[in-house]
């Protein structure tokens, strides 16, 4: 097979398992209401004990939350706020936080 042809059958599936994962973004704005007591309307943080959200790459937040979630991370505040999230709502969640500047 011609190298060429395989360089193209890489782009097309990479391009295609990203898109399978990407969330909605206005979805997750929705959403993220819930987000916005700590971490601003904006995903800019209200406190210096909050991260910013807003810029972050999608797939950080999604493995973020989803640690939240599952309990490989732990954080008082943070794992309760996660545990009831879909894997819609977080991948919504993460497309809303990662088209901010």
């Amino acid at each position: 097979m011609n190298k060429y042809v395989i360089g193209a059958a890489m782009i097309v599936l990479t391009g295609a398992m990203g898109s399978a994962i990407a969330g909605d973004a206005a979805a997750g704005k929705a959403k993220a209401q819930m987000c916005a007591a700590c971490h601003g309307p904006n995903g800019i943080s209200v406190a210096p004990v909050y991260p910013n959200l807003a810029g972050q790459k999608e797939q950080y937040i999604i493995k973020q939350l989803k640690a939240f979630k599952d309990g490989t991370r732990k954080d008082p505040l943070m794992s309760p706020m996660a545990a009831p999230l879909t894997d819609a709502d977080v991948e919504n969640l993460a497309a809303h936080f990662s088209s901010l500047k």
